[in-house]
């Protein structure tokens, strides 16, 4: 959510901050500038609407020399999408800029201070407040820009992630971060800002991930200073080795982002378990588990806490945990969590899971289960995130990036990821017999052949999608495991082609969902072998009883389904507690197809960001 990109250093700024921004499309916005320094003023150029517009516009409208400079992506937190209220934002003197991702709660309280001494405001922003304090300050307490940018970041509330220069000494760039991540690459002679790594991956394979709390004064030519922000003490950083590469962040020859995501994931559930499953011998060895198995063993309760797809894996794993560990298990959504005063005991185990580590209410949701005495275990994908910083412990799922906002790998390598840890805590408490261990193992192994096999089913689905895909509403059943499954698959469908659809459990239909079912109306039921069949059966023969569409996702040579369905699409057969591994896939798949043809923008769905970084 949001996107910043800065650079300090010997080359030509511009291009490197125009591909930064684009790198940072997935991060969701509806609105693009930049401002750079030429030697002698400020260019500054933004507009609403996507980087490709930002670009055509800063030909027509500003020279693009200089080797300083920033650029943002923003999505509209306070004010319209308008080009007024896009950033950068100068202060009153023109002499300073800022970038800002987040919210300063307090902007009304601060805004009326300032009016009283005579500023006055272009943008309906929060951001534009914080740029004209810096400068009161600055003048008033006659301090530099990085102590101006300290004693201001002191008197908000809220959080950031900023940059900051001033034309006066252009030969600097001051950042800091509170709720909203920030990286410093760190060149030779010159630095990047980003708001995470992929901007700069091509320059440089060291960066700094600030803290919250800390700032830094970036010069040419020098190390980076970082001090925290509400004591002026100074930090010793951590400069840290990057592992991305730049062919994992381009398309590869796909179409989109999604669809190389939906394809990735038989590597990405290898690479989740590589080095980790150990069938052979019949062990599973991850350090963050183990160094805390006391914690998970004596656990009275496991909580799941997450938003969206992430939310949607918690639910699988209390399937998971519930059957294997026998712990009892509760899944909460985090923005509902971290407001409620929840009863958290200090033999409560806190698991929280985020594809970006980034998300805000899962981190304020960890926060609060730290302070009252709860062992937190994050679950994320991307190295050194706030979420893994802020966590006791942790495990990576190693999905590699995800570009596309509509989460496809994140949400099957978190199962796996999951399903690894609840094998382990199984064995541990003696919950599972050997037997059965054993076939676990082997079947999660051969999981990513599995994928493979689904994913060859994609000629055949996009043929279903054609004709399904003008209908207003869409149905999605499913029963224990496949369940939360139901629901993944009709969020997918309603993040990117904007057609309306609701997941329920299939024998929850009778209350209150039958009533929409007409001919009109397409139901997709996951119908595998394993798990309550004879049921969803039933279910199937309720729904044609009232002319419903149905697409069924079956196991492999199922016969009855096939002949009560209008569609069905086969995955290979597995243990019950894998099989949202495989069904998962065919719904990515119809989702993907389904919004192509309906030429919506796959990978950047309107109104939502990749990483929610704000409430």
């Amino acid at each position: 959510m949001c996107g910043i990109v800065g650079y300090i250093g010997h080359r030509e700024a511009y291009p490197i901050i125009l591909n930064g921004l684009k790198r940072l499309e997935y991060r969701g916005y509806d609105s693009a500038g930049i401002a750079l320094f030429d030697g002698e003023d400020i260019k500054l150029s933004k507009t609403k609407g996507k980087v490709n517009d930002l670009e055509k516009k800063i030909e027509s409208e500003i020279s693009t020399n200089g080797t300083l400079g920033i650029g943002h992506t923003r999505w509209a937190t306070h004010g319209v999408p308008n080009d007024v209220n896009s950033h950068p934002h100068y202060s009153n003197s023109g002499n300073l800029v800022i970038i800002h991702n987040g919210i300063i709660e307090n902007y009304e309280s601060l805004k009326k201070e300032l009016l009283k001494r005579g500023y006055s405001f272009a943008s309906d922003t929060d951001t534009e407040i914080l740029i004209n304090l810096i400068q009161d300050i600055k003048e008033k307490e006659n301090v530099k820009l990085g102590k101006a940018v300290q004693i201001a970041l002191n008197q908000v509330v809220g959080a950031y992630a900023v940059a900051v220069f001033d034309k006066e000494k252009p030969n600097e760039i001051v950042v800091a971060k509170l709720g909203s991540p920030l990286a410093i690459g760190i060149g030779d002679g010159e630095f990047f800002i980003a708001s995470d790594a992929t901007p700069f991956l091509e320059y440089t394979k060291n960066a700094i991930y600030l803290e919250d709390e800390e700032m830094a004064i970036i010069r040419k030519h020098k190390d980076v200073k970082i001090r925290k922000i509400k004591d002026d003490s100074l930090v010793n950083p951590y400069v840290q080795e990057l592992q991305m590469n730049l062919e994992q962040i381009e398309k590869g020859g796909y179409d989109h982002f999604m669809l190389k995501e939906i394809f990735e994931q038989p590597s990405a559930i290898k690479d989740t378990y590589r080095g980790r499953l150990l069938s052979k011998e019949a062990i599973i060895k991850m350090a963050g588990v183990e160094d805390n198995m006391k914690k998970f063993i004596n656990a009275e309760r496991i909580i799941f806490i997450a938003c969206g797809t992430s939310w949607h894996a918690g639910l699988v794993a209390e399937y998971i945990f519930e059957d294997l560990v026998r712990i009892p298990v509760e899944v909460e959504y985090a923005s509902e969590f971290r407001y409620r005063n929840p009863v958290i005991k200090e033999n409560d185990v806190v698991i929280a899971i985020s594809q970006s580590g980034e998300t805000a209410d899962t981190l304020a949701a960890i926060k609060l289960a730290k302070s009252k005495g709860a062992f937190v275990f994050g679950v994320c994908n991307v190295v050194g995130s706030s979420i893994a910083r802020e966590s006791n412990a942790g495990a990576y799922t190693h999905a590699g990036p995800e570009i596309g906002v509509a989460s496809t790998k994140a949400f099957t390598t978190q199962i796996t990821l999951l399903t690894l840890i609840a094998l382990r805590l199984a064995r541990a408490k003696g919950t599972i017999s050997s037997s059965d261990y054993r076939l676990h193992l082997l079947e999660l192994e051969m999981i990513p052949e599995k994928v493979n096999d689904a994913l060859k089913s994609e000629a055949h689905i996009k043929k279903i999608a054609d004709i399904y895909k003008d209908v207003h509403n869409f149905l999605y059943l499913g029963r224990g495991y496949n369940f939360p499954v139901a629901l993944e698959g009709a969020l997918k469908l309603k993040e990117i082609s904007y057609i309306h659809a609701e997941g329920y459990p299939a024998a929850e239909m009778k209350h209150g969902p039958i009533a929409l079912i007409d001919d009109n109306m397409p139901i997709v039921v996951i119908a595998t072998k394993k798990g309550h069949y004879d049921k969803i059966v039933s279910n199937i023969q309720e729904i044609k009883s009232r002319k419903g569409k149905i697409i069924a996702i079956v196991t492999e040579g199922d016969t009855s389904v096939k002949e009560l369905a209008d569609h069905v699409i086969e995955v290979p057969e597995t243990l019950e507690s894998l099989t949202p591994l495989l069904t998962t896939i065919p719904l990515q798949l119809l989702s993907y197809h389904i919004a192509v043809m309906l030429d919506k923008n796959v990978d950047q769905p309107r109104n939502l960001a990749k990483s929610v970084t704000v409430e």
